[in-house]
């Protein structure tokens, strides 16, 4: 029987995962612009009670990107990459935040969807799910055969929709949904990065922590140039 080394991945490949993951949580206009769609998307969906429409804007947000790159810094102790996804997340949360307000104040007419309601009960479930989407998450982004799985562990956790459903239970003064809601996204993002920590830790990339500051720097550089 063939050996699996999950955990063991080349130098060139921890290099390659940590450019990746710090360009795609550079929060540039793009990025955020992107948040923005993928919130109005999940609203019109949640609001119209259209699961299809909630799992499309599931497939284009990049939230999950700045919760892995925290995750990482956490794993190698480096204060300059846990900065800048906490900021890059922290913005991001404000701008669904007032985005999905601003739609549903503008859209929301009638009672709440059961599509809204069936995604404000937070469970047991949902804490297994985060662990397991974080430890299938954190995996295939380091493993490059397994990348093209990222767009689908993004559906399989909440980010989004609970997300996009805070700013609806507050438009609609409906404390319950905003609450769990909250509750929900919560359990999901502390799961994932818990997760996400765990196993970048076992690949060891601690000893990358130099590398990584050189490329965030670098990052940082094109940007400004580019702004």
């Amino acid at each position: 029987m063939q050996k699996i080394h999950l955990f063991e991945i080349t130098t060139e490949d921890k290099k390659a995962t940590l450019e990746k993951l710090i360009d795609y949580s550079t929060p540039t206009q793009s990025f955020f612009f992107f948040i923005i769609l993928s919130i109005v998307m999940a609203a019109f969906g949640l609001l119209n009670d259209n699961t299809a429409v909630v799992i499309g804007s599931m497939l284009i947000a990049p939230v999950l990107y700045p919760i892995l790159s925290l995750g990482m810094g956490i794993a190698m102790s480096d204060g300059k990459l846990m900065s800048r996804s906490t900021k890059t997340l922290g913005k991001s949360i404000l701008i669904a935040f007032i985005t999905s307000l601003v739609v549903s104040f503008l859209f929301a007419k009638g009672p709440i969807a059961t599509e809204i309601v069936a995604r404000t009960t937070p469970n047991l479930i949902d804490v297994a799910i985060a662990v397991v989407a974080g430890l299938a998450a954190s995996i295939a982004l380091v493993k490059p055969r397994l990348n093209e799985s990222i767009p689908g562990i993004a559906i399989s956790v909440s980010l989004v929709p609970p997300l996009t459903m805070i700013g609806i239970g507050l438009a609609d003064f409906n404390w319950s949904i905003f609450q769990n809601a909250t509750l929900l996204f919560l359990v999901n993002l502390v799961g994932i990065i818990f997760t996400s920590v765990v196993v970048f830790s076992l690949m060891n990339f601690y000893g990358k922590k130099t590398f990584t500051d050189k490329t965030i720097k670098e990052d940082d550089k094109a940007e400004n140039l580019n702004s």
